[in-house]
């Protein structure tokens, strides 16, 4: 593996690497996802798939935590990937991951985004408008696209991110501790709303037939699990860091499982709260209307209205949407500060272009990844949340999340004496139900075949791109030997 001079300081304590995740994790999501999970399943039953997804994620989670504590490195995935399946494989398999991040990575940051610009429609009616709509086929398959004030808003906030990442990770603690508060605050605020306004009875009014387990049920328990593991994802942020970290050993696994437990507790509280005020068949009524896009301040406008007035429950549903357009924000300067890491890593590793392995003279952080991952994310904000999220999650699991439930198994096998500080509880139980629960997210929706196809598409063009810089880099090497032969006659 190569190594230039260039190096990154093993800053990142334990509190802040749990303040990064909790920012990765809690973004726009809960905020957003809650009507699209009930309409999944057709009522409060769809929180079934939210306790579903938090057992997955501590399925996964242990993974990441033994891997990340084994190998702290810069870019997470691609070392590990290149341990797990040695040689030329292992090379192949940590190109692709990193290919894929430069999809991947910016669809997640691109959501955060639209998120937030969904929100401002509450502020503003105008900053909601979404201009016309447009289809972008793939074979049978298509695409929604709009092009309107919410994308140019939400690429402006992806803007603004950019320049307060242009900055080393010390500069950046205290602010992204303000940026967890403001998060945990919305989100207590919302729990005691409903603690104090809400009918807690509505949480668990399920419609006639909600538990028939048939072909509907489980189809629908698919789709649920699938945005519940978007919203959980961003517990392995750390390990993208690992460079970055200090005593990692210890600070990646637990900051990994803190991370799980806390936002599992704070979404089911959050979710059981916005119900208990709004009730299932009010907000499975409002899909497509605004009071939908902005759950919360729906939720605080109901809430507050009937005793403090119309006036001041509108107002309170306007401060939740900033707090809200704050939250999504700050995961989104979690998600563009973790991810830049990877091609940076990659390309120290000469197995990926050598520009993204510049660090920016002052701040020493990997300024042409964040540059080229931010651009992407621009374009990807022009694309509909739901699309946006059901590619991400499939591609994500495809391309990574499968590969490395099967690499760490097959690592025990080869390597036992491997050094690991912290080894996953009921090994092998862990990988075995996470890769059960991934593969049944992807086949068990409707149309799943489209994200199949997307994935496919992107696992073949990094291929080819993989196998035309091999033949490159061979071809250099060759001419280079015989230069030098040429001299030593």
């Amino acid at each position: 593996m190569r190594h230039d001079g260039e190096t990154l300081e093993r800053s990142l304590t334990l509190p802040g690497a749990v303040t990064l995740n909790l920012l990765d994790m809690i973004g726009v999501g809960p905020f957003l996802t809650l009507p699209l999970l009930l309409a999944a399943m057709g009522g409060p039953q769809a929180m079934a798939g939210w306790v579903l997804g938090a057992l997955l994620a501590v399925c996964d989670g242990l993974v990441w935590a033994e891997l990340g504590s084994a190998m702290p490195e810069a870019g997470g995935t691609y070392h590990y990937l290149a341990e797990m399946f040695p040689g030329r494989w292992g090379r192949w398999l940590s190109f692709l991951f990193v290919f894929q991040i430069c999809f991947s990575a910016p669809l997640s940051v691109a959501s955060g985004c639209i998120g937030l610009a969904q929100y401002a429609g509450f502020l503003h009616p105008g900053w909601a408008t979404q201009g016309a709509a447009h289809l972008l086929r793939m074979g049978s398959y298509s695409f929604g696209v709009t092009a309107g004030r919410s994308t140019a808003l939400a690429i402006a906030a992806l803007g603004v991110v950019v320049l307060l990442l242009y900055r080393g990770l010390e500069r950046m603690r205290r602010l992204a501790a303000a940026m967890l508060a403001v998060v945990l605050g919305t989100i207590l605020w919302a729990m005691l709303t409903g603690l104090f306004y809400g009918h807690w009875s509505r949480v668990v009014a399920l419609p006639a037939g909600a538990w028939k387990l048939d072909h509907g049920f489980f189809a629908g328990l698919g789709s649920a699990m699938l945005i519940a593991t978007y919203d959980y994802w961003g517990y392995y942020n750390v390990t993208f860091l690992g460079g970055e970290t200090r005593e990692p050993e210890r600070t990646i696994p637990r900051a990994v499982l803190l991370s799980i437990g806390l936002v599992a507790l704070l979404y089911l509280g959050l979710n059981a709260s916005v119900l208990a005020v709004l009730g299932s068949p009010a907000i499975l009524a409002a899909q497509g209307l605004e009071a939908r896009r902005a759950l919360l301040s729906e939720m605080m406008r109901v809430a507050y209205s009937p005793g403090w007035g119309a006036t001041t429950g509108m107002w309170l549903g306007r401060l939740a949407a900033v707090l809200v357009m704050a939250t999504a924000f700050a995961s989104v300067f979690s998600l563009l500060l973790g991810y830049s890491r990877i091609p940076y890593a990659a390309a120290r590793d000469d197995n990926f272009p050598r520009i993204f392995a510049r660090l920016h003279p002052q701040g020493r952080f990997p300024y042409v990844s964040l540059l080229v991952l931010s651009a992407a994310a621009c374009v990807f904000c022009f694309f509909s949340l739901a699309d946006v999220i059901a590619a991400l999650v499939v591609l994500r699991i495809v391309l990574q999340f499968g590969l490395q439930q099967v690499g760490v198994v097959l690592l025990r096998l080869r390597r036992p004496e491997m050094h690991r500080p912290f080894r996953m509880w009921l090994y092998p139980l862990p990988p075995l139900l996470a890769l059960a629960g991934f593969a049944y997210i992807v086949i068990s929706r409707p149309g799943f075949h489209r994200e199949l196809i997307l994935a496919g598409a992107v696992a073949i063009i990094g291929t080819i791109v993989f196998g035309s810089r091999s033949i490159f880099a061979s071809a250099a090497l060759t001419s280079s030997q015989g230069t030098k032969k040429g001299c030593n006659r």
